[in-house]
């Protein structure tokens, strides 16, 4: 018996893995977190599955579905939205596992901020602007560890992509303004990848107006940089014809070796 941790995707229920999708098939119970997983993504499950919609339940009563799952040797396709290892709120209950002895495993899935990413048509890391992407929060109701304050991460101006956080806009601004100026590029991306995708742009100045205008509370990602905006940055060495790697050489120092079965 194995309990598989598997992420559902952004919204989208074509941007579940192949993996994800043949497990949710296959397994006898099912338990997805209603709140956001797609019922289409969960429409796969076999007609005999037991199915269990785990937004209204406590850890404790999840973790009894995994133990009479384990105790009748039944696995289990435990679907949470996005990617698992992010924000997910599944390293308590593998600890639960892991103190019970139940075996699990994570399946990955496409997070909902790099889908944000997908639906603004960027890449959030441009040579010589920004090579670095900060995932994180804005403090609220959960608590933050000290040396990761919102205001004391701005200080790298690195890309932002801030989960959780949609509700306390103003506070995202005000915290970053002093970082990254009023006229930083902010992009706002509600329920990326589905139908009813919205997406909100704007500055640090301004962003907190226009998505109240929108009227967009929940489910959404939140992206700060400059790389949203930019068309000025150097381009990547990587097809550089002066520039040598493993499967190219420098074009100014000779030809090109023939290139390898199966490399791009």
């Amino acid at each position: 018996m194995r309990v598989y941790i598997i992420g559902a995707g952004p919204g989208d229920p074509k941007l579940i893995t192949v993996r994800g999708a043949e497990l949710i098939s296959s397994c006898p119970v099912v338990l997805y977190t209603g709140s956001l997983v797609p019922e289409d993504v969960i429409a796969r499950a076999r007609a005999d599955a037991r199915v269990l919609n785990s937004s209204g339940m406590t850890l404790d009563e999840i973790v009894d579905v995994l133990v009479e799952a384990r105790d009748a040797d039944l696995d289990v396709a435990r679907v949470h939205t996005g990617d698992p290892s992010i924000f997910g709120s599944t390293a308590e209950q593998m600890r639960r596992m892991d103190e019970l002895g139940i075996a699990y495993e994570i399946v990955p899935g496409v997070s909902s901020f790099t889908a944000a990413a997908a639906a603004l048509g960027k890449e959030l890391t441009l040579p010589e602007l920004s090579q670095t992407v900060i995932l994180t929060r804005v403090e609220g109701r959960t608590a933050m560890p000290e040396r990761e304050r919102l205001s004391l991460l701005g200080e790298h101006r690195a890309t932002l992509a801030l989960f959780l956080s949609i509700t306390l806009l103003k506070k995202v601004a005000g915290e970053l303004i002093p970082s990254y100026g009023e006229d930083c590029p902010v992009a706002v991306v509600h329920k990326a990848s589905c139908r009813d995708q919205q997406i909100v742009t704007g500055t640090l100045a301004d962003i907190h107006q226009r998505v109240k205008e929108a009227n967009i509370r929940s489910q959404a990602i939140i992206l700060v940089g400059h790389v949203l905006t930019s068309t000025d940055f150097a381009n990547s060495r990587l097809y550089d014809p002066e520039f040598s790697h493993g499967f190219r050489k420098s074009r100014t120092k000779g030809p090109t070796p023939a290139r390898r079965q199966g490399t791009t």
